[in-house]
């Protein structure tokens, strides 16, 4: 989850200047960045918080061009706040009918916005750890992914092995997710 600190006033210099490849470079990087900032700060789906951030940041871009943003050492701030309203926009457009006072103002509490990010961190690892494993290998884990509760004669039938290889399978293959996992969490 880790990422380097980039200086984001580099974007504004590399748009004012026409440098597209450091410009497009940059957002690369940034772009998800905000989306996952309205995902978890927010609570927004995927496809609300995209359409937001690249709404925001047309509007920024138009205050760049016209040479209105007076420190660019703070834009990422400013686009995190141009998203932010842009989503309350959003919100508030899509529920103009049928709004309370309690979905005004709906912000997930910081505790469950760091769970959310770390849950999808966890499972995007997870994810490209078992795809690192052999075919055999991740079917027969996957399996027990898909059925947490089987037991291990229920595997045994299922896979026609003794029930010590089902014991035996599942803690190696186990032990190499676990393995793979650490290693690109320290990423």
């Amino acid at each position: 989850m880790s990422k380097s600190k980039v200086d984001y006033s580099e974007l504004v210099v590399a748009l004012q200047n026409g440098n597209d490849r450091k410009a497009n470079q940059l957002l690369e990087e940034l772009l998800p960045r905000l989306v996952d900032y309205l995902k978890a700060a927010m609570d927004a789906d995927e496809d609300a918080a995209k359409d937001c951030v690249y709404q925001a940041f047309a509007d920024v871009y138009e205050k760049i061009r016209e040479d209105k943003i007076q420190n660019e050492k703070y834009i990422f701030k400013y686009l995190i706040r141009a998203s932010r309203n842009e989503y309350i926009k959003y919100v508030n457009w899509d529920n103009r009918y049928d709004r309370s006072e309690d979905d005004i103002d709906h912000f997930v509490e910081p505790a469950k916005q760091y769970e959310q990010l770390l849950d999808e961190e966890r499972q995007q690892i997870l994810e490209q750890c078992l795809d690192e494993l052999r075919t055999k290998s991740r079917k027969f884990i996957s399996y027990f992914f898909e059925k947490p509760y089987v037991s291990t004669e229920q595997a045994h039938k299922h896979f026609k092995i003794s029930r010590a290889n089902v014991r035996t399978k599942k803690t190696r293959i186990l032990k190499k997710l676990h393995e793979c996992y650490k290693r690109k969490s320290r990423k």
